[in-house]
């Protein structure tokens, strides 16, 4: 499929939606991204995006979290794409919050909210008030390590959920770490898809990791010790 056809798989009431974020990224000189031009948008954030609709969980109707939103990418474009869906874009940095708070006001994208606050935060309470074992599916943009994506997504996702991680090269070193981790996590690697083609970006591989047990009694861990300790590292 390519990078056109890719974008044909947007309704014309999301495309026009998303065309107002991509206007916004372009014209707003605090947007927390180097992707400004309008073209190179469209392929680096929208269609990029757009590659998670490989994976079959992502469907209408879905529960998502975007860990690490960032500027909303790939959080706002599920939105669009995904009619009844909801999409929690969690992200605790302020000004990239407010960001996508202004992206969602000018593109009126229904179902997505932004959560400001640490993944771990957010995961340590149960609905209303917190994501604990809220979501079917959390998705990642280059945001961490694998094994790190994994335990941040795992108190977040309702068994049999799917951590889906965008990627570039695969780093068998960090897959390896993955596999080391995964039993503590009750996260299982399932599958890695080829999407370069599909996201005009020629190294893009999107991770789907299940949820397999309960929560771990010890996640979530304090915010940033999936990082600074990832589970599975050397």
């Amino acid at each position: 499929m390519s990078f056109e056809r890719t974008l044909d798989r947007l309704s014309d009431d999301a495309r026009a939606r998303l065309a107002r974020v991509i206007a916004l990224l372009a014209g707003d000189p605090t947007a927390p991204s180097a992707v400004r031009d309008p073209d190179v948008a469209w392929r680096a954030h929208v269609a990029d995006s757009l590659t998670g609709l490989e994976v079959a969980e992502l469907r209408p109707g879905a529960a998502i979290a975007d860990v690490g939103a960032g500027a909303g990418f790939p959080g706002l474009v599920l939105a669009a794409a995904l009619p009844g869906s909801s999409v929690d874009l969690i992200e605790s940095v302020g000004r990239k919050c407010d960001f996508m708070r202004r992206a969602l006001a000018e593109s009126g994208i229904p179902g997505a909210r932004v959560v400001c606050e640490r993944a771990e935060t957010w995961a340590a309470s149960p609905p209303p008030d917190g994501g604990a074992e809220a979501y079917g599916v959390v998705v990642a943009r280059a945001v961490g390590r694998l094994a790190t994506l994994a335990e941040l997504a795992s108190p977040l996702l309702r068994l049999d959920g799917v951590l889906i991680a965008w990627k570039g090269r695969r780093d068998p070193d960090e897959e390896d770490e993955l596999a080391r981790a995964a039993a503590r996590l009750a996260m299982d690697p399932e599958r890695v898809l080829a999407v370069g083609e599909i996201a005009g970006s020629r190294h893009r591989h999107l991770h789907v990791i299940r949820k397999t047990g309960p929560t771990p009694e010890r996640l979530p861990r304090r915010p940033g010790m999936a990082k600074k300790r990832p589970i599975g590292g050397a």
